[in-house]
C-alpha cells in the first residue's frame, strides 16, 4: 500500500510501480531486474479478497472480540484473563522476477552483472518518441544490450497474454 506522504509528495493521479530486486555476491551487485508492478502483482482487490475472507472467518468465531486494525486483524482478549490479543499480520512474499519470468529470461552464469528490464508495450510506446529512437539507437550500437518482443501472462488473469519488451544487459 502507498503512504499518504508518498501519495502526497508530488502532484499526480497514477504513479507506476517499478519492482526493481537486486542480487549481491558478497559485496558486490551481480544482478539487477526491473519489473513494472502491473506486470507482475496483481490488481489489489485480488488481495484485499483474502483480507476480508480472513477477517470475516476471524470474526465468526464464537466469543472473540474482533478489533478493526489496518493489518488483516486483531483479536483482543484472546485468553481467559483477557491480557493477551493476537495480531494477524500480512506478510505478503512475491517470487523473485528472475525466477517468475523464467521462461523468458534466463540469467547467464559467466557473465560479472546481468541486468534485465521488463515493460509491456503499451507502457513502452507509452515514451516519447525521439526516447524510445535514442534508446533503440543505444541498442543497436552496443551488442551488450539487446531487446525483444516477448509475451508475458496478465497478472490478474494467467490465461491473457500481453505483449512485452524484454531488455537486457551483460557485462
Amino acid at each position: 500500500m502507498i503512504t499518504n506522504a508518498c501519495r502526497e509528495c508530488e502532484d499526480w493521479d497514477v504513479k507506476d510501480i517499478i519492482y526493481a530486486v537486486g542480487v549481491v555476491n558478497g559485496r558486490k551487485l551481480s544482478s539487477l531486474c526491473f519489473v513494472y508492478g502491473i506486470d507482475y502483482a496483481a490488481s489489489a482487490e485480488v488481495y484485499d479478497i483474502i483480507k476480508s475472507t480472513i477477517s470475516k472467518g476471524v470474526n465468526s468465531i464464537p466469543s472473540v472480540e474482533f478489533a478493526e486494525t489496518k493489518e488483516l486483524g486483531r483479536v483482543n482478549r484472546v485468553d481467559p484473563l483477557g491480557l493477551t490479543y493476537l495480531r494477524i499480520r500480512g506478510m505478503w512474499h512475491i517470487t523473485n522476477p528472475m525466477k517468475a519470468f523464467k521462461d523468458i529470461y534466463s540469467k547467464p552464469d559467466n557473465k560479472e552483472l546481468t541486468f534485465m528490464a521488463l515493460i509491456n508495450n503499451e507502457k513502452y510506446l507509452s515514451f516519447d518518441g525521439r526516447q524510445r529512437e535514442k534508446f533503440e539507437y543505444a541498442i543497436n550500437q552496443n551488442n551488450s544490450l539487446k531487446m525483444k518482443e516477448v509475451l508475458i501472462q496478465g497478472p490478474d488473469n494467467p490465461a491473457r497474454f500481453k505483449t512485452a519488451k524484454l531488455i537486457t544487459f551483460y557485462v
